[in-house]
């Protein structure tokens, strides 16, 4: 994401440092090697001499539960991330659990820290970039030596614009998400559609990356279903959409024309 490439890490005053136990270091020796190799190859990052110059032994003593303003937890994130290459390789790192953090994703996408909306775009991409949803249903916030747990109301991502090209088999449907992703649905992201009980509506998601899903935005889903036609799957007729050489059913033919009765 580009807008990460101007993000400058906020040092020391902001920080507050968490001292490690001589058996917490020892188990986290290689994995903080490796995080400071990846803040050393500073193409991923825009630094000053001085920050380039950080040591492992207080990289180590740096603690992602230990920051208390957003703009330490900036400091120690972008020195994991891979500032304006996308992603973190998150579902490589395998650090330990160190406890959640008071951070949540509203259902509307919006970010809180400690009570407080996280209010810079750049700051919200850059957290996103090492969020990890893991089999046990819960989402982290990964570097290579911290894996903390934070809280996420529906799903992370919102899709707030989307593009068609192509027909029938060749239709491919393209998101943008709130924080900059844009995928294609088809094979690796699909789409799924989840009856909204309380409200008797709909709400479909696709999947970004990992078990990262974007919720479409209510404008977007309106726009999305414009493209959907009704298709024969196993014997039974669906409205669906197609993206990717994939159908995707929203729902049965039959209800859709009970509903728009």
């Amino acid at each position: 994401m580009p807008q990460n490439a101007a993000i400058r890490p906020q040092l020391a005053p902001v920080i507050e440092l968490k001292s490690q136990t001589p058996a917490d270091k020892a188990d986290n020796r290689d994995n903080s090697d490796y995080f400071v190799t990846m803040a050393e190859r500073s193409e991923h990052l825009e630094q000053s001499p001085g920050e380039q110059n950080l040591s492992k032994e207080s990289l180590g003593k740096q603690s992602l539960t230990g920051a208390t303003e957003a703009r330490g937890l900036e400091a120690l994130i972008s020195r994991a991330a891979r500032a304006g290459k996308g992603p973190a390789p998150v579902e490589r790192w395998n650090p330990d659990f160190c406890g959640d953090l008071d951070m949540e994703i509203k259902a509307d996408g919006t970010w809180f820290y400690l009570g407080t909306p996280i209010g810079r775009m750049p700051l919200v991409q850059l957290f996103s970039s090492v969020l990890r949803k893991d089999a046990d249903g819960k989402t982290y916030l990964v570097t290579p030596v911290e894996r903390v747990g934070i809280r996420v109301a529906d799903a992370p991502f919102i899709a707030v614009e989307m593009n068609v090209s192509g027909s029938g088999d060749d239709q491919v449907i393209t998101f943008r998400t709130n924080v900059g992703d844009v995928v294609a649905a088809g094979p690796g992201h699909p789409l799924r559609f989840v009856d909204e009980d309380e409200t008797g509506g709909l709400k479909p998601y696709v999947l970004v990356r990992g078990r990262l899903e974007a919720l479409v935005a209510r404008p977007v889903m309106y726009e999305l279903v414009e493209h959907g036609e009704e298709i024969d799957i196993d014997g039974k007729t669906m409205f669906s959409v197609r993206s990717g050489g994939e159908v995707y059913p929203i729902m049965p033919a039959e209800k859709l024309r009970r509903l728009s009765a």
